[in-house]
């Protein structure tokens, strides 16, 4: 039996949860199911046609009974429902000291990202036991499913949305990746496996580099590489100008839209912002910006939305770069005197408006105009 196991291993800490949900309702659908049916065979054995019964006076009405049949089903309803959103619930909130992996599923493969040391990996994802991870979820293409049987974890990788959810793993091992969406033809293929390690295992894999010898580099770092490859630094500086609005301390806030809206900066908003700027356009601004939607990928737009959310707190990465930038512009050129906006396919565009109000400073750092280098001084 233990090649052929009924369930599979409980390798997370929503795993035992989920099993003991499943394993109650499994009892109730088949206590009710052979009560039911009981019920039917007992009534139409006594009452079928010719038997010796008393037919006299049918009653078409009893309270009791009425109210025998319907108040336990009530009750259990009530407590499987209380039971089982307080486990859905925790696992689409992850907690605080959760590290987050960014995931894109693609016909046919998924491609994840560690965001703490900048490891990528395709259709394999290594984790320690005993620390939480988020993972924020998206698709290139169609919808996707991203589930691991042994965690009992499962969340949609949705075209144009973030989706998240969360994980602990408890069982070191190899443990099966899924996509649960039909998403084509080699979809049966989109799958991969989950490495649960020891703590010190991990360790070791995190200093090798993960498994390829590619140099690991942050989202951030990144996202920082490509923020100056667009000269975005010369319209959006550490505070706000006529070109554009300040991304310093941008995420979180409220924005105020010229279409009457408000929105808030999260990572949808900044994402929609950098593919369709005309749909996020500020009051006080024009539509200069060109749209990126075209010319940028998930994964190069996560790693600007990371860049950005580091702005303005204090990140060690973003100011000692930007610092290194200022002090020594790439390629010796002076991207100051690049033009405020091209159009699409430029080689020098910025980046969208997506904020607006008077940022302050990053903390410890100057609050000084940016010098026009891309990524300013900060």
């Amino acid at each position: 039996m233990n090649n052929f196991p009924l369930v599979p291993d409980q390798a997370s800490t929503f795993a035992k949860q989920v099993d003991d949900i499943f394993l109650a309702l499994t009892s109730l659908t088949v206590f009710f199911t052979v009560l039911v049916f009981t019920l039917i065979l007992v009534l139409a054995i006594r009452y079928r046609r010719g038997s010796n019964v008393n037919r006299a006076n049918p009653s078409d009405h009893n309270v009791l009974v009425e109210i025998a049949w319907t108040t336990p089903p009530l009750i259990l309803g009530l407590i499987m429902f209380v039971w089982n959103v307080k486990p859905y619930a925790e696992a689409f909130n992850p907690p605080a000291n959760a590290e987050e992996i960014f995931v894109i599923g693609k016909r046919w493969m998924w491609h994840l990202q560690h965001s703490a040391n900048g490891i990528r990996e395709n259709n394999e994802l290594h984790v320690p036991m005993g620390r939480p991870f988020k993972l924020t979820i998206i698709s290139q293409d169609v919808i996707h499913g991203f589930y691991v049987p042994d965690f009992r974890m499962k969340r949609d990788a949705m075209p144009g949305q973030y989706n998240t959810v969360w994980f602990q793993a408890t069982k070191p091992g190899k443990h099966h990746l899924f996509c649960s969406e039909y998403c084509g033809t080699n979809h049966s293929e989109m799958g991969g496996w989950v490495y649960v390690m020891t703590p010190e295992d991990y360790n070791n894999w995190v200093k090798s580099g993960g498994t390829t010898a590619d140099k690991a580099s942050t989202p951030e770092q990144a996202g920082y590489d490509l923020f100056t490859q667009l000269a975005c630094g010369n319209c959006h500086k550490d505070k706000d100008s006529m070109r554009a609005p300040s991304l310093h301390n941008l995420f979180g806030r409220h924005r105020s839209l010229q279409n009457g809206q408000t929105a808030i900066a999260d990572d949808t908003y900044i994402r929609k912002a950098i593919r369709n700027p005309e749909e996020t356009l500020l009051q006080g601004y024009n539509a200069t910006m060109p749209s990126y939607k075209d010319s940028l990928d998930e994964q190069q737009i996560h790693d600007l939305i990371m860049y950005i959310k580091s702005l303005g707190n204090g990140s060690a990465v973003s100011l000692q770069k930007a610092t290194e930038a200022a002090t020594k512009p790439a390629g010796g050129a002076n991207p100051s005197a690049a033009p405020a906006s091209q159009p699409v396919g430029s080689a020098t565009p910025a980046v969208p408006a997506v904020s607006a109000g008077q940022p302050a400073a990053a903390p410890g750092t100057a609050g000084g105009s940016a010098t026009g280098t891309v990524g300013g001084k900060f």
